[in-house]
């Protein structure tokens, strides 16, 4: 996961294979549109991360590692895993 001050990006990666599964970002028309100007808060965080979790379930994938980049466990990165976690993605 990254975030900026404007938007915050998701992705899985598989490691071994060394390519990118499924992403979602709160650049993504979907997110932006729901949510308007506010693409850099907790609110679009949430959601992202209820996408990037709807997308993951649909290939198969129920558990992976969250790799804060840094970040701390706090604001949108929380906001971010609370709403995968929510969507049935386990941690």
């Amino acid at each position: 996961m990254y975030r900026s001050l404007r938007y915050i990006y998701a992705q899985l990666i598989d490691d071994q294979q060394g390519r990118t599964l499924t992403q979602a970002s709160s650049f993504e028309s979907a997110v932006s549109k729901k949510l308007g100007d506010g693409t850099g808060n907790r609110a679009a965080a949430k959601s992202v991360g209820e996408i990037l979790a709807e997308r993951a379930i649909e290939q198969g994938i129920k558990k992976v590692v969250f790799d804060r980049a840094g970040f701390i466990y706090h604001g949108r990165v929380g906001a971010l895993a609370e709403g995968a976690r929510s969507k049935g993605l386990d941690f």
